[in-house]
């Protein structure tokens, strides 16, 4: 049971309580339209919580008890205590004044120490947790800016855009050891396919973050500026860094053949679902950084390489080319598919050398070109779109496509075994990461006029990712622990003596 001394903290939030009781027992509140009477509770209810949170810290401040000996992890001992320090807190509330006992040294240079800061494992900025948190989700999902409007209408505290790209890079800071210390055991019925796949996608940056060979590029073409009045849609030149993204996930096998995915022959069988999806991207790193990575998160679920992996890829050399270097270096045998989509698109680029965009004929074209893809038979298809080119006395010029794609095909050929593939149950297209394009980049990185700061970028990327692997809860725990180490601990020669409430 509370005492009377530990309600007297509460006064001035059971004033607000009785306030916003009488308030709405009152003749005039009757007449409110239901908006309004939601704002009213909204407003003065969050007062009545940010009062409680004040109630609550006063008296922790006046039950604090004094330390002895308090020992930095300096070595220096603080014998000088100097009460009701003061230190504001920003929070979903609003801003509450903490009180607490520093100890200090006569000596400048030495820093105080707060055990209780500790013990509520404060933040070294004035955000508090909650609202850190609140801050990082939002700004994953909107603009800086957007996140500073949306945290002030819709809570009681208050931070600016700045603050918010400071948060949010320091909520993610701890993405690297989490999953680098995440043991969890995924592994499941043996009969399950892993699956990595990786693709890449530009983002725009300040010309202070490009990559050197980018930026070079970039100060080229600010010296010699094209005559062109404009760039076509979508283009920025030499503006954008390449952000890597990956996933790893299980899915059970699939057989099909090809005509469940080409034709109308019969009805394909019931499509798999896919689990322990992790997906992430990287402006950051490199690519072969980022597809190591990959590699390694495979590993932990697959530690004896019992399973068949399975690499879903694009096609791109220096990708392919990383792919088979990781391989061997961890010493798995993998299975690379390009996608199949990818390689339609070659199709249909080639069916328009010699039919019309649109027409019957070129999607008949393609339909069959497709299914003797998928029957294991790209290479009979090079050879006899070349020969149909040459056969029409196309040019160079109007066969360009064709030849394109006749070289695609033959250069891929290790790839394109699609009739193995599908008899095996393996996935033939990468829908997965070309959603992770679409989600952890596209739909935030690309806001109109943004042009992003390294670690800004790198941040939000993180957070996306988190989030969209179901992590972020998780995350956020082993980030507050981190935190306590980062912030409180390390202050301490025996932190266990002064930290512990």
């Amino acid at each position: 049971m509370p005492t009377d001394l530990s309600l007297s903290f509460f006064e001035s939030a059971l004033a607000q309580f009785n306030e916003l009781v009488d308030r709405l027992s009152s003749a005039d509140s009757q007449n409110w339209e239901h908006g309004k009477l939601e704002r009213y509770i909204h407003e003065s209810g969050t007062e009545l919580l940010r009062r409680l949170y004040q109630g609550h810290l006063d008296l922790r401040y006046a039950s604090e008890d004094y330390q002895s000996e308090v020992v930095g992890s300096d070595g220096e001992t603080r014998p000088h205590r100097r009460k009701q320090t003061q230190r504001n807190l920003e929070t979903l509330f609003g801003e509450v004044t903490l009180n607490r006992v520093g100890y200090s040294t006569q000596k400048p240079e030495v820093s105080a120490l707060y055990p209780s800061d500790g013990i509520l494992n404060l933040p070294p900025d004035k955000y508090s947790d909650e609202l850190r948190k609140r801050v990082a989700v939002e700004a994953s999902k909107v603009s800086f800016s957007e996140t500073s409007r949306t945290i002030s209408s819709t809570t009681g505290g208050a931070i600016g855009k700045r603050q918010c790209e400071e948060v949010t890079v320091k909520v993610a800071q701890d993405f690297e050891d989490f999953y680098a210390q995440r043991a969890i055991d995924r592994r499941v019925a043996s009969d399950e396919l892993l699956v990595i796949t990786t693709d890449g996608k530009g983002i725009v940056m300040h010309p202070s973050d490009l990559r050197e060979a980018t930026a070079k590029a970039a100060q080229k073409a600010k010296d010699s500026p094209s005559k062109r009045t404009r760039l076509s849609p979508g283009q920025k030149r030499q503006r954008k860094r390449m952000a890597t993204v990956a996933s790893v996930y299980h899915v059970p096998r699939y057989p099909r053949q090809a005509d469940d995915i080409i034709g109308d022959q019969r009805d394909p069988p019931v499509r798999p679902v896919i689990s322990d999806k992790r997906v992430w991207a990287s402006v950051e790193q490199d690519a072969k950084t980022v597809i190591e990575h990959a590699f390694v998160e495979a590993s932990t679920r697959d530690p004896d390489h019992q399973r068949d992996w399975v690499v879903l890829v694009d096609g791109e050399l220096h990708q392919l080319a990383t792919l088979n270097a990781m391989a061997r270096k961890q010493d798995v045998t993998v299975t690379i598919v390009l996608d199949f989509i990818h390689v339609l698109e070659y199709v249909w680029k080639a069916a328009f050398c010699f039919f019309s965009s649109g027409s019957e004929e070129a999607e008949t074209w393609v339909q069959e070109r497709a299914l003797r893809i998928l029957q294991g038979k790209a290479s009979d298809v090079a050879a006899g779109i070349r020969r149909s080119a040459t056969l029409q006395n196309l040019d160079t010029k109007a066969r360009e496509n064709v030849d394109k794609c006749a070289d695609y095909l033959l250069k891929n050929r290790p790839y394109l075994l699609y009739d193995e593939y599908l008899d095996r149950g393996y996935p033939i297209a990468s829908g997965v990461i070309e959603g992770a394009c679409r989600h952890l980049v596209n739909d935030r990185m690309e806001i109109t006029g943004a042009r992003w700061r390294l670690d800004r970028a790198e941040a939000v990327l993180r957070i996306r990712a988190l989030r969209a692997s179901d992590d972020f809860e998780a995350y956020w725990e082993f980030h507050k622990v981190q935190e306590f180490k980062r912030n409180h601990a390390n202050k301490f020669l025996e932190p266990e003596r002064f930290l512990t409430a």
